[in-house]
């Protein structure tokens, strides 16, 4: 007579295991669909309406150096790198633009390091505001950019003897280079080059259009059309 074999009895713990590892699978999938959901929503494309008020915020800013009548029929933007051959070339031309046709440009500068070490120089422009001495301080670190920038790349210590006849406090405007206004100043320059896109200098806005190319008869045609609207 065959001797059966015992019955198997439920094991209490086995079953604990079992269920903690559903729990556990389950919490993982909720976890994974709740990132799904954030990660569409991330990058779900902007409304075109919110896409709009974003540029024409970051076009309207209210800490630019400006020249010119601020009720002006075209309001010109540029961005600009103090380091840059082109916006050296550039910048006198507009400045002669707005001489012909006067009251009727208003000109917003803008600033963004690309240039290696261009982030120095942003700061000296921006501090010489302090001293009411932006334009002209500008205009020397233009005009002399072969003997501060060389190779594309920032000489930091040869900026203060090209800028040296324009009347500056030196002592003052290396103090107040690093003020944190001025840090934040340049922040908000960058954060609203990366709304508008902006990739390279000098970058035109012409009443918030940016230019169909780069060149320097498509922002005079641009400037010519708003003109004449």
């Amino acid at each position: 007579m065959s001797k059966k074999s015992p019955a198997k009895q439920a094991n209490p713990q086995s079953s604990n295991s079992q269920f903690g590892l559903i729990a556990a699978v389950v919490g993982v999938l909720a976890l994974v669909v709740v990132a799904a959901v954030f990660l569409y929503q991330s990058e779900a494309p902007v409304p075109l309406q919110d896409e709009a008020s974003a540029r024409q915020a970051a076009l309207a800013s209210e800490h630019s150096p400006t020249m010119g009548n601020p009720n002006a029929k075209v309001q010109l933007v540029e961005f600009i790198d103090p380091a840059c051959g082109t916006c050296a070339l550039f910048f006198p031309m507009v400045k002669q633009w707005m001489a012909q046709v006067p009251g009727q440009i208003h000109l917003s500068v803008r600033h963004i390091a690309f240039h290696n070490g261009s982030d120095y120089a942003v700061r000296i422009l921006e501090a010489s505001r302090n001293q009411d001495k932006y334009w002209q301080t500008l205009e020397a670190m233009l005009a002399s950019q072969d003997q501060w920038v060389q190779n594309h790349v920032v000489q930091p210590e040869k900026i203060a003897s090209v800028i040296a006849g324009v009347g500056l406090n030196m002592e003052q405007l290396m103090a107040d280079m690093n003020a944190e206004e001025i840090t934040q100043r340049i922040a908000k320059d960058k954060q609203d080059s990366v709304v508008l896109l902006v990739s390279a200098t000098p970058e035109y806005f012409v009443n918030g259009r940016p230019l169909p190319s780069f060149g320097q008869q498509q922002l005079a045609d641009l400037i010519k059309e708003e003109l004449g609207k």
